[in-house]
């Protein structure tokens, strides 16, 4: 009887990693770099033993066991308010009718985002998808935080990719904008996702840390350190996660993409001479990876280091990552950022901001939900 309870579990576990091989050949989960790229990446100083490190080389991603984090993750019990109750709130604007003109950023949820800056228009990690995962029923969105799609967005002259994480670059959204992208800005190892789903390599500036990317005479976007990882399944840290600066006559804009609090914002802060605006990870922490992402407090010191007038939140109010209450990080974030020498503003999903506007009203939308 224990042998054929042996065979069924071999059977069972032989069929599940049959499964998870044939269904990880999916194209969604893009491609890891091979010839010419990876001869490149391995030029890179921030690439050895066989991976990309981040600014502060960490061995593992989690302060104790990946196991034990695990567990804890998926086992430990769901808190209250992970989700809201409510539909997110949102005032959908209508991107194609903006004035090009003007210098505007809108939050579709999470951490994607339209901006215009100097005639320019950028998009940054759009997720348009239901979920942020392989799965369907993993890390499913709000209720009424995917109010865009991409028949909604206009022709996007710079698209950029902090890292290759589920929630930051999303297959179905990207292969459905394709047609609209002109010029594509990314760390090293992403052009191979990009190339295997079939956009033309000749749009895509793919640069090391420390690498200015010149779009035109009017905007250069700069492609910075972040303390992160990265990898759809099980060959993690073979591309680079990145922050961004936009810098145009008139504006300075930062987006520091996913990871920790480093000193480096201080230097960014003293390299560009303080920022417009600074787009700031604000969710999705968790007392086991305190290395990669940022609590609401650091996010608040981020934002004065890098000297911000204006600090826009990032990372949240779409996807229950991390154990933390649905509403925490913009709770938090407004408490930490009452004595800080920046502007916290807080449009809801759609609302339009002005970049360089620091007189602009938001309301506490968070404060409408349950």
């Amino acid at each position: 009887m224990l042998k054929l309870f042996f065979k069924i579990v071999f059977v069972l576990l032989l069929a599940l990693a049959a499964f998870t091989y044939f269904y990880s050949q999916r194209p969604e989960f893009g491609r890891t770099p091979t010839g010419k790229r990876l001869e490149r990446i391995q030029q890179s100083p921030h690439y050895y033993k066989g991976r990309f490190w981040a600014i502060k080389p960490i061995e593992k991603a989690v302060e104790t066991s990946q196991f034990e984090a695990t567990m804890r993750f998926l086992f430990g019990g769901t808190p209250e308010r992970l989700v809201p109750n409510d539909p997110m709130v949102s005032k959908k604007t209508d991107l194609k009718s903006l004035d090009p003109k003007q210098d505007v950023i809108v939050w579709m949820g999470h951490s994607t985002y339209y901006m215009q800056l100097n005639g320019q228009k950028i998009l940054i990690d759009p997720v348009f998808s239901g979920w942020a995962s392989p799965l369907p029923f993993i890390n499913k969105a709000f209720a009424g935080s995917n109010i865009y799609t991409p028949e909604d967005i206009p022709d996007i002259d710079v698209l950029v990719i902090s890292h290759d994480h589920w929630d930051h670059l999303d297959y179905p959204t990207l292969m459905a904008l394709k047609p609209k992208i002109r010029k594509i800005v990314i760390p090293l190892g992403i052009g191979e996702h990009f190339e295997f789903w079939g956009y033309d390599v000749n749009k895509i500036a793919e640069e090391d840390w420390y690498t200015a990317v010149k779009v035109n005479d009017t905007l250069t976007v700069h492609i910075l350190p972040a303390q992160h990882f990265t990898g759809r399944f099980l060959n993690q840290n073979q591309s680079e996660a990145c922050a961004y600066a936009f810098i145009t006559p008139n504006r300075k804009v930062f987006y520091s993409g996913d990871g920790g609090y480093t000193k480096e914002f201080k230097e960014f802060g003293e390299t560009f001479g303080g920022f417009d605006l600074a787009i700031l990870e604000n969710g999705q922490y968790n007392k086991d990876w305190p290395n990669i992402h940022m609590s609401p407090a650091q996010t608040a010191q981020a934002g004065e280091d890098l000297k911000a007038k204006a600090v826009l939140p990032a990372h949240s109010g779409k996807f229950a990552l991390a154990r933390h209450p649905w509403d925490e990080p913009y709770i938090q974030l407004a408490k930490f950022s009452e004595d800080k020498s920046y502007k916290l503003i807080t449009p809801c999903i759609g609302e339009t901001a002005e970049i360089g506007n620091t007189t602009q009203q938001f309301s506490k939308w968070w404060e409408e939900m349950k």
